[in-house]
């Protein structure tokens, strides 16, 4: 993942995000489980961020908390208008979260590559090179 060096990066990213959230509300035709299926997170998973974000501060939120923020209605109150997940939509939805698993290994692995990139010699010593 590369970083970019706006100076505002912060308040950018804290606009799009209300951005997404304003959107995810404005489409309560798109399923959880569809977007799970889909995309490998929901608005579910947003909340959850949201509040494993908050741990450090002064201000907590408690899960229910920041569904509620996500969501712009209390969690219930969308539940009950969505309707029961297809079996077809649960297993894209289990397939989805395997991919999850697997690019969040590939990425821990990359990065580990990297770590140790950075932490050896680029070359080895000449009598483990040259040839005899």
């Amino acid at each position: 993942m590369t970083e970019t060096a706006h100076p505002e990066m912060e308040r950018l990213e804290a606009a799009a995000f209300r951005r997404l959230v304003e959107h995810l509300r404005l489409r309560d035709d798109a399923a959880n489980v569809d977007l799970m299926g889909l995309a490998g997170f929901c608005r579910n998973c947003l909340a959850d961020w949201l509040a494993e974000a908050s741990v450090e501060t002064a201000h907590p939120l408690t899960r229910e908390e920041a569904r509620n923020h996500v969501y712009g209605e209390p969690y219930a109150a969308f539940k009950a208008r969505q309707a029961e997940a297809t079996p077809e939509q649960m297993a894209r939805m289990e397939q989805s979260l395997a991919e999850n698993e697997r690019v969040r290994a590939a990425a821990k692995s990359r990065k580990l590559d990297s770590q140790l990139d950075a932490s050896f010699p680029a070359s080895d010593p000449p009598s483990i090179t040259t040839p005899r």
